[in-house]
């Protein structure tokens, strides 16, 4: 029997072409069914969602062609800028979560009896769903048997509706709000914190940094991925704000607490509406304001990243 010569060994040319590119093909292969559900629950959407902004359609007949005239009328929509207006509430008073969510990380990441307890307590919030904490704000801000009419009460005074009066009931839902949005920072930095580096810590300490300095030189540049999560999420859940509107005034007083994730509901698919193009082109204007935002951050972060580099 002949022996096989070096010629007739299979070369690395001679194989195919998946075979010689399997390094890189595999981790495609494995990203390859989440990317096509993103596309087809994300990113077409979107694109849908664009195209019927042009158009005036009630959902059943056929879609109308209107151009840009659902746009046009946005600007002159009273209840569309009380919309807007609260967003930017919503996200100027939600951004208190992260200093909130930072300073609550600080003073549980130590080693004491019962600080799983602790840690146990502050998390609670993030785990129970937003319906819950909507229906507990609102038993909570119940001006006659709720527990804030009881604090009132022992100080003689007699609460107010905030659920009912156009002057806080924004402020309400937000603050019913950032209870979860807080421990999901405290998560965030908590899990920050166990990577910072003991090392660069005891330096600083030799340098004479203590308190304020140790934090701001020392630890937060190294929580800066967790911040930068933090701010992100922070403000995507800031702009699409719609679960505690819903359970707590849905829009009301008068639609002074709608919000833009809210109005986009009401106007298309609630019982006030079926005006899908109307209602699509409040979602664009809505996904173009969070990628303002998302890209300014991404931008800052690439920035940094270039600059340490």
């Amino acid at each position: 029997m002949a022996m096989a010569t070096a010629t007739d060994l299979p070369t690395i040319e001679s194989k195919g072409f998946i075979h010689r590119n399997r390094m890189k093909i595999a981790p495609w292969l494995f990203l390859a069914p989440a990317i096509i559900m993103f596309l087809i629950y994300v990113i077409l959407p979107i694109f849908q969602s664009m195209s019927i902004s042009f158009y005036e359609w009630d959902g059943l007949s056929d879609p109308v062609f209107v151009g840009v005239a659902n746009y046009i009328e946005l600007l002159d929509d009273e209840l569309f800028y009380t919309s807007l207006k609260n967003n930017i509430l919503w996200l100027v008073l939600y951004m208190l979560a992260v200093p909130a969510g930072l300073f609550i990380a600080l003073f549980l990441n130590q080693n004491v009896w019962g600080i799983r307890l602790y840690k146990s307590m502050f998390f609670f919030p993030f785990v129970i769903s937003q319906v819950v904490v909507g229906l507990v704000f609102s038993w909570f801000y119940d001006p006659t048997n709720g527990i804030l009419a009881l604090i009132y009460g022992i100080f003689g005074g007699t609460a107010p509706a905030i659920l009912a009066d156009e002057r806080y009931v924004t402020y309400g839902i937000i603050a019913a709000g950032l209870w979860p949005q807080i421990a999901y920072c405290m998560i965030l930095y908590l899990t920050g914190l166990n990577n910072v580096s003991p090392d660069q810590v005891e330096a600083g300490r030799l340098d004479g940094a203590r308190g304020w300095k140790m934090l701001w030189y020392v630890v937060l540049p190294q929580l800066r991925p967790a911040t930068f999560i933090a701010v992100v999420v922070t403000v995507i859940g800031a702009l699409r704000s719609f679960d505690l509107v819903s359970i707590m005034t849905s829009g009301g007083p008068y639609g002074s607490s709608n919000v833009l994730a809210y109005y986009m509901y009401e106007t298309a698919l609630s019982e006030y509406g079926y005006r899908m193009g109307y209602g699509a082109a409040i979602a664009v204007v809505l996904f173009l304001i969070m990628m303002v935002y998302i890209s300014f951050f991404l931008y800052r972060m690439y920035r940094q990243e270039v600059e340490e580099g």
